[in-house]
């Protein structure tokens, strides 16, 4: 196996310029702050980004907990690429991540500097600094469950080629640990939302209780509703389930796992 590392410094812009790398390499295995990815897939690991301080996403990203180390590893042997880059933010950390999962040595190592203009290098260190953006080379909808709450949205990249165009999917993400400070949202929150979207869905008297339980991957949504006479329940409730996970997961950024309406009472206009 050929092992390739790709260094800069943090906030340089590596993730974002990894996946571009990697293909003019003609490498389809990166190993990226504590996961490991095949093209546009996320094949084991989870990414440090997603833990609740520096400290703990550090070690993520060195793979020091066993049963992360060895999943990806497992995976690694099992997949038995011939190439595989290793991203980190210096010479000691690529060569600490290629000791943990037991590649060997580390055989070309490639720096920012060397594929970025001092320009791009400026821009990403100011967005880290000024916004505490961070970039994963994964589509969106591969790490969700894990940045569940985390302010997260979709970049898509265009390279041209020498046969024409080429779009890949990347995904920017706040942390927890971003220094700009941490955040919640409230159960509370959630349930005025979602009383706040069935009192503009037309055949919904209101909502009467909305609960949630919270599960690692994103919560479930439950709602009482009074539907009103003469509209069809089944087409509402459906129109309700999708709106609600819609809004909620836009304005919140929590993966909605399921929504569940149950009609307790249908109400006939002007009843008392």
């Amino acid at each position: 196996m050929e092992i390739t590392a790709f260094v800069g410094k943090s906030g340089t812009g590596k993730s974002f310029k990894s996946i571009g790398v990697a293909r003019e390499l003609g490498i389809e295995y990166i190993v990226d702050d504590g996961i490991l990815i095949k093209g546009n897939k996320l094949l084991a690991g989870k990414s440090a980004k997603s833990e609740g301080s520096k400290i703990r996403a550090v070690k993520r990203a060195l793979f020091m907990d066993e049963e992360h180390r060895e999943e990806v590893r497992s995976a690694i042997l099992s997949e038995n690429p011939e190439r595989i880059l290793i991203i980190g933010t210096s010479d000691n950390m690529v060569e600490k991540i290629a000791r943990a999962l037991e590649l060997g040595e580390i055989d070309e190592r490639i720096y920012i500097e060397g594929v970025s203009t001092k320009e791009e290098i400026e821009t990403a260190r100011k967005h880290r600094r000024e916004e505490g953006k961070h970039v994963i080379p994964l589509p969106t909808f591969e790490i969700k469950k894990d940045f569940s709450g985390y302010f997260m949205d979709t970049l898509k990249v265009m390279r041209m080629k020498s046969y024409g165009q080429e779009v890949y999917e990347k995904t920017v993400v706040r942390p927890s640990f971003s220094y700009l400070g941490s955040y919640t949202i409230s159960d509370k929150v959630i349930r005025e939302i979602v009383k706040h979207i069935a009192s503009k869905v037309e055949g919904i008297e209101r909502a009467y209780r909305v609960y949630t339980e919270n599960y690692r991957e994103g919560i479930v949504i439950s709602v009482d509703i009074f539907i009103l006479n003469g509209y069809n329940i089944l087409e509402t409730s459906t129109f309700l389930q999708k709106e609600v996970s819609k809004v909620v997961e836009s304005m919140t950024s929590i993966n909605i796992l399921k929504v569940n309406v149950n009609i307790v009472k249908i109400k006939i206009k002007n009843s008392q």
